[in-house]
């Protein structure tokens, strides 16, 4: 079996066809700026890249092209489209109505409409990635994989806030939580690692990358996260803003005469480790200006690392005990310095990093000394094999 996944952005799109048989990719590649001048696909498969720059006014067009390029006679894989078994959509917003991945129909597509004011920047996207599938492939079987299912488990006294409890009701305001697929793999893969059963495990999930959120996987199920109603939530991000007092909305609004849009882009692009530093929300450029005494470069990273800890003494606390602590994402499996700054401020659970294992990017890795009680892992992520299993389990039923 062939899955073909796709992940749709306002203006880009990543896809990956993996082969079931062996779980790895014929081919992936990403398109940009969609909708935009200078609209390009580039295309990785056999060790090759294939690049095509033409206008893509939508996303029909750019995932047209994308099939042309999966059997393109010369750059392509397959011979033609009927090799696509399935295809596996990430949509970030399921509310509440999913707790698992889904085989999309009618009663989906309206769900995902009503979830769009959840996931206002997010879920239209992915609805016109499916559209545009369905349209160009009307008898391939489609399955929506949410960002928010794997935190469906949370119990209610995590997820809900402490507001009038009708705006829970009557307009679903709730912690929902997300890079659920990420969670959801890496912790699977650490259980794998050290020959145990999830199920009889705690483990303390670091998605650390431009977007971060950590999670509480106890017995296999997700009992807290950082991310909350809205991506925004939790620890300092590139240019996001975490948890924050929720006083200062209403003081920015009032003194500082705001508009709701300009708080919006203050929070989601200006914030975070970028608003802190002022160099950039790379956390390369980042560390480089902390090496060169830039002062508020050093303190970005600090308020990082601090949010981190936080939450890790946090889910430790509430799971009674951890045994797993997995770095992944873009930071967490490349981050060699900032691993071992927090790997070595676990000391509180029996955690200590062993620089010589640390030394590593992008592999799967234990990297914390022999006698460690509680392990130190890195594990990359891989949120389209995710997407793929689920695609193939829900299609084979």
């Amino acid at each position: 079996m062939k899955v073909l996944v796709i992940n749709c952005g306002s203006s880009s799109l990543k896809y990956q066809l993996i082969d079931m048989t062996t779980e790895k990719p014929s081919a992936q590649g990403l398109v940009e700026r969609i909708g935009l001048e200078g609209s390009i696909l580039t295309q990785k498969s056999n060790g090759e890249k294939y690049i095509i720059e033409e206008p893509m006014p939508d996303h029909k067009k750019a995932i047209e092209l994308v099939l042309g390029a999966l059997v393109d006679k010369e750059h392509g894989v397959i011979s033609s489209m009927s090799e696509i078994s399935a295809v596996g959509h990430r949509v970030v917003h399921g509310g509440e109505a999913y707790a698992d991945s889904v085989l999309i129909d009618e009663n989906v597509m309206k769900a995902l409409d009503d979830f769009i004011k959840l996931a206002p920047l997010h879920n239209p996207p992915n609805i016109i990635g499916i559209n545009a599938c369905k349209e160009l492939m009307p008898n391939t079987p489609m399955v929506a994989v949410f960002d928010t299912a794997f935190h469906q488990t949370l119990p209610k006294h995590a997820y809900m806030y402490s507001l009038p409890y009708e705006l829970y009701t009557d307009y679903g305001i709730r912690k929902y939580g997300f890079h659920g697929t990420s969670h959801k793999y890496v912790s699977s893969v650490a259980a794998e690692m050290l020959g145990k059963d999830l199920k009889d495990l705690r483990i303390i999930t670091c998605h650390l990358g431009n977007g971060a959120s950590l999670a509480a996987i106890k017995n296999g199920k997700c009992i807290d996260t950082t991310m909350g109603f809205t991506p925004l939530g939790g620890l300092a991000m590139g240019t996001r803003c975490g948890n924050v007092d929720p006083a200062i909305v209403t003081f920015l609004l009032k003194e500082c005469k705001y508009s709701v849009e300009d708080l919006d882009t203050l929070m989601n692009k200006k914030s975070g480790v970028y608003g802190i530093s002022g160099v950039s929300s790379d956390f390369r450029d980042i560390e480089a200006a902390a090496k060169e005494g830039n002062e508020r470069a050093q303190l970005a990273l600090d308020m990082f690392k601090y949010r981190v800890i936080q939450y890790t003494g946090s889910y430790t606390a509430i799971m009674g005990g951890v045994d797993a602590i997995v770095f992944t994402a873009g930071l967490g499996e490349n981050g060699i310095e900032i691993r071992e700054q927090l790997g070595n401020s676990f000391g509180f659970v029996g955690a200590k990093v062993d620089p010589e294992k640390n030394n590593v990017r992008g592999e799967a890795r234990i990297i914390s000394t022999d006698d460690s009680k509680v392990k130190l892992m890195v594990i990359p992520t891989n949120e389209e094999l995710m997407i793929a299993r689920d695609t193939k389990a829900i299609v084979e039923k």
